[in-house]
């Protein structure tokens, strides 16, 4: 049985501390940020020293023991709470008992290099972080070996973003703040082929797959969610290839065509070898 909640104001200042990192700038300031839910947290706590405190509901550290387990094993300080502690905490309508603080975790864009990946997902002039942790948890599921979010893209830690994500944040690299000249010249000198995401353009994704083009190493920069990608970030890449709509939709949002289109660069780079089921756990 868990002991009753030590923290039971809302006033407390480890509670005061928890609830300004739901702001950007403490957010940067204290590099620090939310992770919510058993998922977020789970993987948190399996992410090194990355998860330095727990609040948990009394209802949750007992349905989630393991997860509390993990995170005293990481180091973390494990605070027990009301559920009001909780909802004045975290981002959410139905907050789900677990909100995690958390050091950052990105990695510099010279160390995603030195890993000389062979996909990437480059996010350019993406605004919503719904989106961009979507597409983040895509190419996580796609074999991605790295994200990079642009100077011009939303903030990595939103609650929102971190939420979307739903753990792949803690599972591969991910660059942030990276102008997007800087991305697309550094992959290129790897040996990356640079491909724009826009639906007009010039170049069919089945043609470039029929065409056994696909093959090699590969990043595929994504634009804003409205106006996709400016005529200057595509005339940067090597290539802008459309999705094809072979039904009446008007187009695909932003995470779908994402998925489509790491996909089709995963099966071609693993052809040889095989495809891993998207069902495989």
């Amino acid at each position: 049985m868990v002991a009753a909640p030590e923290l039971i104001s809302p006033r407390s200042s480890r509670v005061s501390a928890a609830r300004r990192l739901a702001k950007r700038n403490f957010r940067s300031k204290e590099r620090l940020f939310l992770a919510e839910g058993p998922q977020a947290v789970r993987e948190a706590a399996g992410f090194g020293q990355t998860l330095t405190e727990l609040f948990a509901t009394v209802e949750a550290a007992e349905r989630y023991a393991d997860i509390v387990g993990r995170a005293r094993a990481a180091g973390a300080r494990v605070h027990l709470a009301d559920e009001q502690v909780i909802a004045d905490i975290s981002t959410t309508v139905t907050p789900q008992g677990l909100v995690g603080v958390c050091r950052f975790v990105d990695t510099p864009f010279d160390a995603v290099l030195a890993a000389r990946p062979k996909l990437i997902a480059v996010l350019a002039h993406v605004r919503d972080p719904g989106n961009a942790g979507t597409v983040l948890r895509c190419a996580d599921a796609a074999g991605a070996e790295a994200v990079v979010l642009t100077d011009a893209s939303v903030d990595l830690y939103n609650p929102k973003a971190v939420r979307a994500s739903v753990g792949s944040l803690f599972h591969l690299p991910v660059a942030v703040g990276v102008p997007v000249e800087r991305a697309v010249a550094g992959l290129r000198e790897t040996g990356v082929r640079v491909l724009a995401a826009d639906g007009a353009g010039d170049d069919d994704l089945d043609a470039e797959l029929d065409a056994g083009s696909m093959g090699g190493p590969t990043a595929w920069v994504f634009g804003n969610e409205a106006w996709g990608l400016p005529a200057e970030t595509r005339a940067l890449t090597d290539a802008v290839v459309r999705v094809p709509i072979h039904g009446r939709a008007e187009s695909l949002n932003l995470a779908t065509a994402a998925a489509v289109c790491l996909y089709a660069s995963a099966r071609a780079q693993r052809a040889a070898g095989g495809c891993r089921s998207v069902t495989e756990s």
